[in-house]
């Protein structure tokens, strides 16, 4: 019999003969994982500071999730579920989305948030296509949020926030420049060029980033739009160029 002492959360519980799968808590909120943690090993809860964690084997799953069960079934537990948040989900292959297929049916499954910029693209480990690259079965059970290009407001007071967290002073006319740079070129490019024009300001030790310190770094680091055109007026003098060019039915990169 082993019987171990924690606090999470600063709500203590007790497990109790992890063996016969007695177990005597009060009222408390816990994490499966660490609880899974401290009934499956013998040092109980410090095997969480001892990083003895190890494989949680399926016995001990089965044993949480019925006594869990057990619990909501007699009003003593409340399940909260987490929220698992994958990004770029579109890297991931078919057997990944396999396994979230049949995870999700599961009652104590987190909430699955996925986020992608991929339209209609192949699904990995696979040779067929699908919207973001995520199967359809998968793709049926998620609500799908739309989303909208940011306004010209939105970026002016996403811009004014960067410069807040950079300690980045800007004068009003600098920030009306770098506004119309985001609206024209992306949100991502005007922020990258904060940073920049505060360096171009310390170099020339001034107080405040003004509209030609915006201007210089503008002309010195493209966006992806210039840096496009500037390859395709240029392509021929780059090496190893890729881009197809028809000229009579023939691709000229052949």
């Amino acid at each position: 019999m082993s019987i171990a002492y924690t606090y999470l959360r600063n709500i203590m519980f007790h497990i109790n003969d992890q063996n016969s799968g007695n177990i005597e808590c009060a009222n408390f909120t816990y994490v499966c994982f660490v609880f899974s943690i401290c009934f499956a090993r013998t040092q109980g809860f410090l095997a969480l500071f001892t990083g003895d964690t190890g494989e949680i084997r399926s016995e001990v799953r089965e044993q949480i999730d019925n006594k869990v069960a057990e619990w909501k079934e007699e009003g003593k537990a409340e399940i909260i579920p987490g929220v698992l948040f994958i990004d770029e989900v579109h890297m991931l292959d078919i057997e990944c989305f396999a396994f979230l297929n049949r995870a999700l049916e599961n009652e104590m499954a987190p909430i699955l948030v996925v986020a992608t910029n991929r339209g209609i693209t192949r699904i990995r480990g696979t040779n067929y296509k699908s919207p973001h690259g995520i199967p359809i079965d998968l793709l049926d059970r998620l609500l799908i949020i739309s989303t909208q290009p940011y306004t010209e407001n939105e970026i002016r007071q996403i811009l004014d926030i960067r410069c807040e967290e950079e300690d980045v002073e800007m004068t009003e006319d600098a920030r009306f420049l770098l506004t119309k740079i985001g609206v024209e070129t992306s949100l991502r490019y005007a922020i990258h060029l904060i940073t920049a024009s505060a360096l171009a300001c310390q170099k020339r030790k001034g107080k405040e980033v003004d509209v030609q310190d915006v201007s210089r770094v503008y002309e010195l680091f493209m966006d992806v739009k210039r840096s496009t055109q500037f390859m395709i007026d240029y392509e021929d003098q780059f090496m190893f160029n890729e881009v197809p060019e028809l000229n009579n039915g023939v691709n000229a990169a052949e």
